[in-house]
């Protein structure tokens, strides 16, 4: 496309920028034309970001805006705390469009799969692209249901920034401190939002308290609700000290005014703001020098004089260094509180060159990207997502995927619009994008220009690494910090309608396992049947759904199976195992060796694994279970058949807390005996309680129900 463009631009001197601006703008019409089929139904969409109504920027800002000016952000919380209420929200009033969209009318862009409509959860993440008052925001909505964590882990991987979702009510929940976790370890800068500030019991100061006892994070207070619940109005911007009122007659919430705190007509609201805006700055001069030099000396005597914008820049430096959050609040249902977010998201939240990368300085500008993710499209094949960190990335271009050792060509190129995607010519370092073509390029993979790029590279990081005496492998410094995957808990047989059909199910799970690497298929030796590992119920659940609508196949899935382990209980020298499973906890210490001369590799490996699995049947044997991390949210009412519940399920209580009128029980249980939970606990509860579950570590087994354990594997009951 760009270069028709050019050669258009050649051959007539005196054409404007403006008319070639229109030809993309029409290029572009036409591009979402022939991929309306995507869009969902009842919905309207606005054009490309940046190409509002008439106001058509220069095809360079559309393409490639500077990289000061970009956002990469992840919207990451609980299961129900309203994260993608608030994507939508933050989609509409960005122009990008035209519509509301709901959750619970299943009509939401960034939850786009049937599964997901269905149950109005969040099942993948999905990427956003649009504008905000001349910024440009890659936006990832992520899931929030813990067996889907391995969504949000590859996600935060190429993210610069992130924005927590609190619902007021509960403050921090149990994935939220899972999802904390992961933006602490890839090191993310990131800013709260209380959403539901209109729903009962919600409380702006418990969710703070939570913010600031359970994540051990330090908030700074931006802003303040100007009632709770439903009486929830507005919120006080604690910098410029204004308040902001939302529109009662607006249904869509575009409508708000803000107005300066004034004695007359607001003293309380006036005082509260002072006192809290004199607080914030006193917090941030505590994390920040360079701010606390500029305060003491001009202002000491008087914060009220300290400029807003000086106080809004050294908030930045603060987030950036992650000493502290930035909290904000609001009710994105409500349509309230959203324009402020999208306002803090681009002053608060980093760029991408302000954020560190090691790695940058060995590529020279040369092409550096990661692959994050990888979809199936039924007619472009796999569409793999890559945040580019150095570089310009180009369709019609050979790539080299350093991981997999091959080379590669990008068809076209895509800036991802949830479900809809838009064809670009060019994408610069700092953005997120969508590339067609790439057949063997999985998540986690390095992708460089070429494999000569890669080996330049990587000789400058070995003199860089001979300097600081640092790493020695040359391709663990060219390799880019791939994605954790961990390891499946259930596990069960999955079978086609009839043999012939066995080469589409093994098609279907092959490019199910290369979008999921958290999804194991593997075969069973002794049966022959194939086994699906998975992190949970819902997500084999899942799968087994989308062969059925994706691929047309109707599979049979055996009984759900927990993943046990094996240990030995006493040191033995020389499995007849008890389940076939792998074992853990076990060091193996080799006395001696003898080797003759030609003896091959593959007969010292062949020997040593009998000599282990020998000495291993002399050993005295353990089941090992896997033991999860439970946390239940119950009302008081029902408190008691919960508790009842769980003890028959071999739970054990740690402590039961309070969190406004509800109870949360927080405890272990074995994962064998969570099966078909959700369904008992909306059955006892009336469908008032939630739960999370989260994998703790393996336990071993009592000798009764590691007895009844075995019978039952060996059909004796």
């Amino acid at each position: 496309m760009l270069s028709n463009l050019r050669t258009f631009a050649v051959g007539h001197k005196k054409i404007t920028c403006l008319h070639i601006n229109n030809i993309y703008c029409s290029r572009i019409t036409s591009s979402l034309k022939r991929i309306k089929t995507h869009v969902p139904l009842g919905r309207s969409y606005s054009s490309l970001p940046g190409l509002i109504g008439n106001d058509i920027k220069s095809l360079h800002s559309v393409i490639s805006p500077p990289v000061a000016k970009i956002r990469n952000i992840g919207i990451m919380a609980h299961i129900d705390a309203g994260k993608t209420t608030t994507t939508e929200r933050i989609l509409y009033y960005s122009g990008y469009t035209r519509s509301l969209g709901d959750v619970d009318d299943g009509d939401t862009v960034t939850d786009f799969m049937a599964q997901e409509r269905e149950r109005g959860i969040t099942i993948q993440s999905a990427a956003v692209t649009f504008d905000w008052k001349g910024y440009r925001v890659n936006l990832i909505d992520t899931p929030g249901h813990v067996d889907f964590t391995l969504e949000v882990e590859r996600c935060l991987r190429v993210l610069d920034g992130a924005v927590a979702v609190f619902d007021a009510s509960a403050g921090v929940e149990a994935q939220t401190l899972t999802v904390w976790r992961q933006a602490d370890k890839h090191q993310i800068p990131r800013i709260c939002f209380l959403n539901k500030m209109d729903k009962t019991g919600a409380s702006f100061n418990y969710a703070v308290e939570s913010i600031r006892e359970k994540l051990k994070a330090k908030p700074l207070l931006l802003q303040l609700p100007i009632g709770e619940a439903k009486n929830f109005k507005g919120v006080v911007d604690v910098v410029s000290k204004e308040k902001l009122l939302w529109n009662s007659n607006s249904e869509d919430g575009k409508d708000f005014e803000r107005k300066s705190l004034l004695e007359m007509s607001d003293p309380e609201l006036l005082k509260e703001a002072t006192e809290a805006r004199s607080a914030l700055i006193e917090q941030v001069a505590d994390l920040d020098d360079e701010f606390a030099d500029f305060v003491l000396g001009e202002f000491s005597e008087n914060f009220d004089l300290v400029p807003a914008e000086k106080l809004q820049t050294a908030i930045h430096r603060v987030t950036l260094a992650r000493t502290a959050v930035p909290v904000l609040c609001g009710s994105a249902l409500k349509n309230k509180g959203v324009q402020p977010l999208l306002d803090a998201i681009t002053m608060y939240l980093p760029s991408p060159e302000e954020r560190s990368y090691e790695f940058l300085q060995w590529y020279k500008g040369d092409l550096c990207a990661l692959a994050f993710k990888v979809l199936h499209d039924k007619q472009r094949g796999p569409l793999v997502f890559v945040r580019i960190y150095s570089g310009v990335m180009k369709p019609q271009s050979a790539i080299h995927n350093i991981n997999g050792n091959c080379t590669e060509r990008i068809s076209r190129l895509l800036l991802p619009f949830a479900d809809q995607h838009v064809e670009i010519p060019s994408l610069t370092a700092g953005n997120i994008a969508l590339t067609v073509g790439l057949k063997h390029t999985a998540t986690g993979d390095t992708i460089v220009s070429s494999k000569s790029s890669a080996l330049a590279a990587a000789r400058r990081a070995g003199r860089e690494g001979e300097k600081k005496h640092k790493r020695n492998s040359e391709e663990e410094r060219l390799l880019l910090a791939g994605v954790e995957i961990p390891e499946p808990v259930f596990f069960c047989t999955i079978e086609p309608p009839s043999v012939a059909k066995q080469p589409d199910l093994d098609h279907a799970l092959k490019c199910l396992q290369r979008e999921d690497p958290s999804l194991k298929v593997k075969l069973d030796p002794d049966s022959g049947q194939t086994v699906l590992c998975g992190m949970g119920e819902l997500h084999i659940e899942i799968i087994h759904d989308r062969i059925k609508r994706e691929y047309g196949l109707e599979t049979y899935l055996g009984p759900l199976q927990v993943a046990y382990r094996e240990t030995i209980l006493n040191p033995v020298r020389a499995t007849g195992p008890l389940l076939g499973s792998p074992i853990q906890d076990v060091a193996i210490t080799l006395h001696s060796l003898i080797i003759h001369p030609g003896t091959s590799s593959t007969m010292i490996s062949a020997c040593v694994s009998r000599c282990i699995q020998k000495a291993l049947k002399k050993a005295d044997k353990q089941v090992l279970e896997p033991l999860m991390n439970l946390e239940v949210t119950v009302t008081r009412d029902y408190l008691s058949p919960v508790l009842a519940d769980l003890a028959q399920r071999r739970g054990h209580i740690q402590e039961i807390q309070s969190r406004q009128d509800n109870r949360v029980v927080i405890g272990f249980v074995p994962l064998a005996e969570m099966m078909g939970y959700s369904t008992v606990l909306r059955t006892v509860t009336s469908g008032s309680a939630t739960f999370a579950l989260e994998l703790s570590n393996y336990q071993a087994m009592n000798p009764q129900d590691q007895s009844a354990l075995l019978n039952r594997r060996s059909g004796l009951t």
